[in-house]
């Protein structure tokens, strides 16, 4: 069967465009992984600024989602489109050329920021495409490929940039991403505005700064910050339980697919941000290999791409049941791969399998788990249904990060205390955050075969 994107010409460069957006804003993510121990020595920062300074991004990304999908239903998708990009390659272009840590920083949350905006609506808009539920899910599917796809491409790219340029490239790219998504707008469908909700400033920021103050006191131990960012975590449930208009509607995520759905998304979503930030320290810090040389042992990572369409002709044939058990699966056979890892261990073993494993099971599930999150939802809520889901790919690299390094850390340390060696201790801390997450694919591919719904999807 011919692929989805090729069956009318009148789709494929919307599509395109959209899905190249989506690519680039996830790439933002990982686009620092590699440079992030030359970012460390320029700006002489500590290793806890380091992972904030990666967790930036998807912390004001998944933060502010909700917001705009909300605001993309209410003034138009069209609209927070070019408005997202815009913010998105200003800021990029402004941590290009920071010259002191707080300004990266800044511009780092900002770019996440634009993406928050762009992100719902680039989702909202690819819906529009198709009308037709069997070809929406089809493209659904591939669409639930692009977020790996682009969290691959910005570690492999990273590496590359780098070897040939500054990181500061790192940021320029992502610009020229956002001057061709603004160039490509003008081919979108068009969306009218749905103006009868609150935008939800309030609500969003209690999420934001909850969000934040929870990441950044896992990441520095800080029992005080942790419970500051679950109290206002909980305040913000509870504002939307009791809200007539809520920004995040308590009945979508309490669907029990489309809840277990998007614990996929975020547990895939951090395996794979921590999987390549932990190996990417790995490789250059425990084995002194060059950004050059850990860019390349990324690559087998591409495999993602190919499994767009492969997912969406499975998810047609078999349904998104299947495909997402299977793929959490091989991700937990990925991760308890990785968990073996020592000091000595050469590429060609367990890391080569784990890498060549993961993209195939991140993508199935990744794919699966996107039609079931997003099945059945009216017209008028799909901007905030694409920011449930994209929240949930973004709170995955932050959040997820965040206590995984806490896990890293805490077995590094006690081992540390025992007298181990440095270099051994650091890499079983990292060999533990890999087991704990391969355990965790287990529980959610059980989860997923008792939940989501047995028949095949149209």
């Amino acid at each position: 069967m011919t692929s989805y994107w090729t069956v009318q010409s009148k789709t494929a460069l919307p599509f395109a465009v959209l899905g190249a957006t989506q690519v680039g804003l996830i790439a933002a993510i990982t686009l620092i992984v590699v440079p992030l121990p030359a970012i460390q020595r320029e700006f002489a920062i500590s290793p806890s600024e380091l992972a904030l300074l990666s967790a930036a991004y998807g912390l004001a990304f998944g933060g502010l989602l909700l917001v705009g999908g909300r605001l993309a239903d209410r003034l138009g998708a069209n609209r927070m489109f070019i408005s997202g990009m815009s913010i998105f390659g200003t800021s990029s272009v402004i941590g290009g050329f920071s010259a002191e840590y707080l300004m990266v920083l800044g511009a780092r949350f900002t770019q996440g920021i634009g993406a928050a905006l762009a992100a719902p609506a680039a989702i909202g808009l690819m819906m529009r495409l198709y009308p037709d539920q069997h070809r929406r899910n089809r493209a659904l599917a591939v669409w639930g490929t692009l977020s790996v796809t682009g969290a691959v491409t910005g570690t492999v790219a990273s590496g590359l940039i780098t070897t040939v340029a500054s990181w500061r490239w790192t940021f320029f790219v992502p610009a020229l991403i956002a001057v061709v998504a603004a160039a490509g707008a003008r081919h979108l469908p068009r969306i009218h505005p749905h103006a009868t909700s609150r935008l939800g400033v309030v609500d969003g920021t209690l999420a934001t700064t909850g969000l934040l103050m929870f990441s950044y006191g896992v990441l520095e131990s800080a029992p005080a910050l942790v419970a500051a960012g679950a109290v206002t975590l909980t305040g913000f449930l509870i504002r939307q339980a009791r809200s007539a208009d809520p920004l995040l509607p308590i009945a979508m995520i309490a669907d029990r697919t489309r809840g277990v759905a998007l614990l996929v998304i975020w547990l895939t979503a951090a395996a794979s941000t921590t999987s390549t930030f932990l190996l990417s320290l790995y490789l250059q810090q425990i084995q002194g290999r060059s950004a050059t040389t850990t860019s390349a042992a990324f690559l087998p990572l591409l495999l993602v791409i190919a499994m767009g369409p492969i997912s969406a002709r499975l998810a047609g044939r078999f349904g998104a049941r299947h495909i997402t058990v299977l793929g959490s699966l091989l991700a937990a056979a990925s991760m308890a791969l990785l968990s073996r890892i020592n000091v000595d261990s050469p590429y060609s073993g367990v890391i080569l399998a784990a890498l060549i494993i993961f993209p195939i099971g991140a993508g199935l599930a990744f794919a699966g788990a996107t039609v079931a999150a997003l099945g059945g939802v009216a017209q008028e809520r799909r901007g905030v249904a694409g920011g449930l889901v994209n929240t949930a790919m973004e709170i995955g690299p932050t959040v997820g990060l965040a206590l995984l390094l806490a896990l890293a850390s805490n077995r590094t340390h006690g081992l540390l205390r025992s007298g181990h060696d440095a270099v051994q201790a650091t890499t079983s801390g990292y060999a533990a955050a890999m087991a704990a997450t391969a355990l965790a694919f287990v529980v959610i591919a059980l989860a997923v075969r008792f939940t989501f719904e047995r028949k095949k999807q149209p």
